[in-house]
């Protein structure tokens, strides 16, 4: 058979269901193999979006996401997706093309070294030059994708390689068991945990897997210990349980960190530096223990005392076991900052100003949205809103990056979370900045067929750069711009645009928008003019309570 069709079915033992991409000339063996695969494949309007897609694909599903694109520009725009998966810890694959490599038809027109380019932001990167490696290559770039941590990989197939005949034999799809963590690791942790007088537990984004999940359940009923969680650990476990203090939504400073700092331990639960951290370590301060699937990455703000390093729910299970509740916990002062944190959490949700603030955005959108439902985020000042004042019910419920960051990735999170979740209610919050970085993925989502909805907040404005520009004392300049009209834009592409102009109607729309068929987009004006008072002057002044 072709290498491209040897390929094709390496990936279909691999269990590839979708391929997200835009192919070009030098895909078209591979895409001619795609054509009997049960492999679909989905086309996007840009690079960017395919990434995006095939990444959170494997964080939702744990297997990589698989995206395609071609040599030069096209592999240039998956640089971003790369980055994006790399430091979120997500599985994904790229295919790139290439020109042929044992004969020259156009000199170095469109050649850019993707191979090369792509090695700083991903686990493995290579290029095919026979066709009889095909299977081993597949199989190993799988295994390091999913691989902790699991990151990004890339294979370069270029076209002539693509049409040669190979025969190589398809690899078995063989499972890694994690190795547990030492024992004596594990009575380390008790040992610090029991000595304890105030310990509080942190949970992580990479405690975002369902035994993880399960395990740190049964953890947190058998001893009582508070817990609290970084933005991507958010519905790790359920946020309305009664031991849940609140979401570390600024790195340091507000009013949630006044358990911290009272804390004497922190039991730090899949927590990874790349991600914004959660608190500040310091002389003096609580020491921590790290549990995760490798040792702790030595920051001047994080140096644990302790590291657990195996298999994290096997490492939570193993303490559950040993560790009934201590008589000489005090918990006391935890729920009170909590208390302290819902009422500053609860102002202004109910506030009927408009445009919205943030804080009434969430709260509808909380109201409205099933227990179940999906909510992506994109890249904006929002996201601190999000993080701090949305419970999450479920993990991955709430989907945010906080690691690369990036602008561009609520759109197509939320098409592929849909895609596969079809029974459940999606809904992507973008700020109009990041929205129109990949809006043309309205196409893809109506071609879909897709039922989503893709709430706009509209500030004219690069608003989370205002903040940080208003919040270093530096005047209001260069961040404004003008925005489509988003209705029209909707519709133009098939979707069905909704602007509203109060709160209530807000409130109706969203409601309207959840029940019905089809991709609607709601224009909603946002109003961002408090968070300067309250994020940066009032924190500032906070003081915690005694």
């Amino acid at each position: 058979m072709k290498t491209s069709d040897l390929f094709v079915k390496a990936l279909e033992n691999e269990g590839v269901e979708y391929i997200f991409g835009i192919p070009g000339e030098e895909n078209l063996d591979f895409l001619d193999s795609l054509q009997g695969s049960t492999i679909k494949l989905i086309l996007t309007r840009h690079e960017q979006g395919a990434g995006f897609m095939a990444a959170t694909y494997g964080r939702l599903t744990g297997k990589p996401g698989v995206c395609l694109a071609t040599l030069g520009p096209g592999a240039t725009n998956l640089v971003t997706p790369a980055a994006y998966a790399q430091l979120g810890g997500m599985p994904m694959l790229m295919i790139t093309g290439q020109k042929p490599i044992k004969a020259s038809k156009q000199g170095q027109f469109q050649i850019v070294d993707v191979v090369n380019m792509m090695r700083p932001i991903t686990k493995f990167t290579k290029q095919v030059v026979h066709g009889n490696t095909i299977a081993s290559t597949v199989r190993e770039a799988f295994r390091l994708a999913m691989d902790e941590r699991p990151g990004a990989v890339h294979i370069e197939l270029p076209e002539d390689i693509a049409a040669e005949e190979a025969s190589e034999a398809l690899y078995t799809v063989a499972t890694t068991r994690r190795p547990d963590a030492d024992s004596a690791a594990i009575k380390s942790a008790v040992d610090m945990i029991k000595k304890a007088k105030m310990p509080l537990l942190l949970v992580g984004a990479g405690a975002n897997r369902k035994r993880t999940s399960r395990a740190l359940k049964t953890f947190i009923e058998k001893t009582g210990i508070p817990f609290f969680n970084t933005q991507m650990g958010k519905g790790v476990i359920d946020e309305r349980h009664k031991n849940y203090i609140g979401t570390a939504a600024l790195s340091d400073n507000d009013f949630l960190h006044c358990a911290v700092d009272r804390a004497d331990l922190v039991i730090n639960v899949g927590h990874d530096v790349i991600e914004k951290p959660p608190f500040f370590m310091k002389e003096g301060g609580p020491k921590v223990i790290h549990i995760n699937f490798s040792p702790a990455q030595i920051d001047a703000v994080y140096f644990p005392q302790l590291d657990v390093v195996g298999d994290i729910a096997v490492s939570v299970s193993r303490l559950s076991t040993q560790l009934p509740p201590q008589s000489s916990w005090d918990f006391s002062y935890f729920y009170r900052v909590k208390e302290e944190v819902n009422s500053r959490l609860s102002l202004y949700a109910d506030d009927d100003r408009f445009p919205i603030l943030p804080q009434r955005a969430v709260s509808t959108i909380r109201e409205k949205l099933d227990d179940d439902g999906i909510l992506t985020l994109d890249n904006g000042v929002y996201k601190v809103w999000f993080a701090r004042n949305y419970l999450c019910y479920q993990n991955n419920s709430l989907l945010l990056d906080n690691a690369l960051a990036t602008m561009g990735a609520g759109l197509p999170s939320a098409m592929l979370a849909k895609l596969i979740n079809p029974d459940r209610k999606v809904i992507s919050v973008c700020g109009d900045g990041g929205f129109m970085m990949n809006s043309q993925e309205l196409e893809t989502a109506v071609r879909l067929d897709l039922d989503l909805v893709v709430i706009i907040l509209n500030d004219n404005a690069y608003g989370m750069i205002k903040w940080k520009q208003e919040g270093m004392g530096f005047d209001n300049f260069g961040l404004d711009y003008n925005n489509p009209d988003f209705v029209k834009y909707a519709e133009s592409y098939g979707a069905t645009g909704h602007r509203p102009t109060s709160c209530e109607e807000f409130s109706r729309i969203l409601e309207l928008t959840l029940s019905e068929k089809g991709v609607h987009i709601i224009d909603l004006a946002i109003d961002y003019s408090l968070n300067h008072s309250i994020l940066n002057e009032g924190l500032k002044a906070k003081i915690c309570i005694l």
